[in-house]
């Protein structure tokens, strides 16, 4: 029986790492869409300076998690998103609002999908 414990341990500390990192990546990811739709309502009135200012500090806040994404995370999905907050900053800039909208409702998706990734379920361990 004692050959069994530490197997066990090691096995319930990755069980707990991985619902752990579920949570927070949910929490992260739920965030920075909230910010993002922020930005799209705030640019829809007409106020882009604090559109612009609102994607800023969700792109600063996201790249303050890279390191921890890039451990836990496929590297494409995170470079994806990382191109999306770019290009959404430029269309910002220029206020070109359709490109802009569109470049955020991909960006809140691949956010959604990075949460989606990092979930414990069936589909994903398997």
């Amino acid at each position: 029986m004692k050959a069994y414990l530490k197997p066990l341990a090691v096995l319930a500390a990755i069980l707990a790492f991985a619902l752990w990192n579920g949570a927070a990546m949910t929490a992260h990811t739920d965030r920075w869409r909230a910010q993002v739709e922020q930005a799209d309502a705030l640019a829809q009135a007409e106020d882009w300076n604090r559109a612009v200012e609102i994607l800023a500090d969700s792109y600063a806040d996201w790249s303050g998690k890279q390191t921890y994404l890039h451990i836990v995370t496929e590297h494409d999905a995170v470079d994806d998103a990382e191109a999306m907050y770019r290009r959404a900053l430029a269309f910002a800039a220029t206020r070109e609002l359709t490109e802009f909208r569109a470049e955020l409702a991909d960006l809140r998706d691949q956010l959604r999908l990075l949460a989606e990734m990092e979930r414990l379920n069936v589909k994903n361990v398997l």
